[in-house]
């Protein structure tokens, strides 16, 4: 994700969208890193110029974190999923579950990731922008209710 925010690729593709798996790894829980800590990016070193890249950028290097789509795939976890949840917001993220990659054959880990879905604090409304309308409006399908 971060080769991808500091090549450039979001301000030369204004429109593109980019999936990331697993809620976007540890980008939402280091929210404070990708913020402030890259906002002083090339203060604290010396043989790269930084400073000219991070000048470069239209926007700062949170901002394009938050442009990337997140999946649900985090075999079950509760506090993960807020946690990317409350980073992304609940019209970048979309349901995936790792099936068939489990130890059940793809039973354990969709179950385990509806069950976490279902206990979140959001609206109908959300959940159902999380488990269809997000992917449907993303990837252009016409799916019939």
């Amino acid at each position: 994700m971060a080769r991808l925010v500091f090549s450039g690729i979001f301000d030369r593709f204004p429109n593109i969208k980019i999936v990331t798996h697993h809620m976007g790894a540890m980008i939402p829980y280091f929210e404070g890193r990708v913020g402030h800590g890259w906002d002083q990016l090339g203060k604290r070193t010396s043989d790269e110029d930084y400073v000219s890249l991070l000048r470069s950028m239209k926007k700062r290097p949170l901002d394009y974190f938050k442009m990337f789509y997140a999946d649900t795939a985090l075999f079950g976890s509760y506090s993960a999923t807020r946690c990317g949840l409350d980073f992304f917001g609940p019209d970048r993220v979309l349901f995936a579950s790792d099936s068939p990659f489990d130890p059940e054959g793809g039973t354990l880990y969709t179950r385990e990731t509806i069950e976490v879905i279902d206990r979140l604090d959001i609206t109908e409304d959300e959940r159902d922008r999380i488990y269809r309308r997000n992917a449907e409006r993303l990837f252009k399908l016409a799916i019939k209710p």
